[in-house]
């Protein structure tokens, strides 16, 4: 029974613990095999009387197997290329993977999303831009396509009128919204594609000084919009919570997905601050985390991963 217990750990979790599964199944006797498949929950009773495979815990099984090879594979790309492949796959994936697009668009710099726009050139013989715009349809598409094209100005000026007076912009835009969503508000849309992040969080210190709350608070329907200014001006925070939501029990696929994403591409640029930020927000080290939901090589490669930030 302990076994069996160990074995149904082993296969749960993010990855797979190897070590455990050669031990035991390695080593198991038949006898031992029919009593993890009639016990383990991975298995179903066949109307001719024998134990099989439930499919969708294989389909299950093959993603936590893939999840140590797909880590690596990120890692060794380059940069541009990671990126260019990772909107390829949020594009197939659907509205559900939105979220990735913006994330790309809105956390790398200038140069880093150009060359992600380079790089999607050579592997699909299509633009990033085009691409969003045929694939995403409905209230979503005016931002998404806007956070693609960007070049944004990186340097350190921003005009304290022009910021004051895109804030009152943003504030009637939030009060209008039962006219037309924020989200696609030409004003809003140029605001947030356009402008510097030193510039925008000016904008968002006077829209919280004139409105008496911050943007992003007042966009809980708007979820594209509030994960756009989230990455902007808070990055650190909302990797925080992609990796939060990747870790939780019962999380789906593509959300499990956010865990290696975001420490395959922050590894070299900031998962000491998001680890600190992680801390911060669930009073639990990010390391701990790790450690207690991952498995096997995947979790040893991940905790290696964070270890560069030390």
């Amino acid at each position: 029974m302990a076994e069996i217990e160990a074995l149904i750990k082993a296969f749960s979790g993010h990855g797979v613990d190897e070590k455990t599964v050669i031990s035991i199944l390695g080593n198991s006797q038949p006898e031992h095999r029919q009593a993890f498949r009639k016990e383990g929950g991975f298995f179903a009773e066949d109307e001719r009387r024998f134990e099989r495979w439930n499919d969708h815990h294989v389909k299950l099984l093959k993603h936590e197997f893939m999840r140590f090879k797909n880590a690596v594979v990120l890692w060794a790309m380059h940069p541009w290329e990671r990126d260019a492949r990772l909107i390829k796959e949020a594009l197939k994936k659907g509205p559900n993977s939105n979220s990735v697009i913006v994330e790309i668009a809105s956390t790398r710099s200038s140069d880093e999303l150009l060359g992600a726009r380079k790089a999607y050139h050579s592997l699909f013989e299509h633009s990033i831009e085009e691409d969003v715009a045929s694939h995403i349809h409905g209230k979503e598409k005016k931002l998404l396509v806007a956070l693609v094209s960007a070049y944004r100005y990186e340097g350190p000026k921003v005009k304290e009128d022009v910021a004051k007076s895109e804030a009152k912009a943003l504030i009637s835009a939030v009060k209008n919204a039962e006219k037309q969503n924020p989200i696609e508000n030409d004003e809003v849309v140029r605001i947030l594609s356009t402008r510097s992040k030193p510039h925008l969080k000016s904008v968002f210190k006077h829209y919280k000084e004139i409105a008496g709350q911050h943007f992003e608070d007042e966009l809980d329907v708007h979820l594209i919009l509030q994960a756009a200014v989230q990455c902007l001006i808070t990055p650190q925070s909302y990797f925080s919570r992609v990796l939060d939501e990747a870790m939780r029990d019962g999380a789906d696929k593509n959300t499990k997905k956010g865990l290696t994403r975001v420490l395959v591409t922050r590894a070299d640029v900031d998962i000491r601050a998001i680890s600190d930020d992680y801390r911060n927000h669930y009073a639990i080290p990010l390391a701990d985390k790790i450690e207690a939901k991952a498995k096997g090589s995947y979790k040893e490669f991940l905790l290696t991963l964070m270890a560069r930030g030390n």
